[in-house]
């Protein structure tokens, strides 16, 4: 008896070995990566038989032309946040370089500030200098670098960067996608996570333009949930949706219109997909 449980351990290990992904994954960003990466997205790998390394290079509110001008003047000016095995450490007073170096990021990450994030010219050439330096210097030959897309600000939004979109959520979530997809094919990197698609879709919801907490920032439960959802289909290339890792403080209701609402933006990134309540109330009453 004994040696066939471990006989179907052996399997069922092996079989987790073979299907399950490891990455490692670097963003260099802001609270907004912060919102995204840090809270959900290990749960939502591990439970679907993945891992992941998450490092962050944070300050608030930080620009790609500050990182830019971290990178030239070797500034230690960051909290170096990093999760790995689900134990999250942070380091104050770390430098860009030596978080490149630490691990063999097999992504890393940029992104724009939120307020100048639907600005093409923002970008430019802050974000061709940093992807130079980041390959420069990567361990791994094969890094591959991610633009993370993010959402535009509740309506009511008091940001004062709201006035840049004539304080119209619409106005400034196409400005983002417009934006967010034209730098990245003009720096060359292919994979953009379109969490600003997704919030959208979310809004489209019963849930409303809840998805903020303080009008910009996400919402500290589904908020942060779909972007993490996002972030794991477009990464890892499995679907989300039916992902068992549901945090207590989230509902079965909101977590299924947070996976809705990433794996549509995977799937449509670039437009809005309604989520309607007879999907959310088939998934509830199976």
């Amino acid at each position: 008896m004994r040696k066939s449980v471990i006989l179907i351990l052996s399997i069922l290990i092996s079989v987790t070995s073979i299907y399950g992904k490891q990455i490692k994954l670097l963003a260099i960003g802001n609270s907004f990566s912060d919102d995204a990466i840090e809270h959900y997205l290990y749960g939502l790998a591990e439970a679907n038989g993945d891992t992941i390394v998450i490092g962050n290079m944070y300050i608030g509110g930080c620009s790609l032309e500050t990182h830019y001008n971290n990178s030239k003047d070797n500034s230690s000016n960051y909290s170096y946040r990093k999760i790995v095995n689900g134990v999250k450490t942070e380091t104050p007073d770390y430098r860009l370089i030596d978080a490149i170096t630490d691990e063999d990021w097999d992504y890393i990450s940029f992104q724009q500030v939120s307020s100048e994030a639907g600005i093409y010219e923002s970008y430019f050439p802050y974000l061709d200098e940093l992807k130079e330096y980041v390959k420069k210097n990567a361990t791994n030959s094969n890094v591959q670098f991610v633009l993370h897309l993010t959402w535009a600000y509740e309506q009511s939004s008091t940001h004062s960067g709201f006035a840049n979109y004539n304080n119209y959520q619409s106005q400034m979530h196409n400005a983002i996608i417009d934006a967010s997809f034209r730098a990245a094919e003009k720096a060359g990197i292919d994979i953009v996570i379109p969490v600003g698609t997704a919030i959208q879709n979310g809004r489209s919801s019963s849930l409303g333009d809840t998805f903020c907490r303080d009008g910009y920032h996400l919402e500290l439960t589904y908020g942060r949930y779909t972007a993490s959802c996002t972030w794991y289909e477009k990464l890892f290339g499995k679907s989300v949706l039916g992902n068992s890792y549901v945090p207590d403080k989230i509902t079965p209701y909101q977590a299924w219109i947070a996976q809705l609402a990433a794996h549509a933006a995977v799937a449509k990134p670039t437009s809005v997909t309604p989520i309607w309540v007879y999907e959310i109330t088939q998934y509830i009453t199976k």
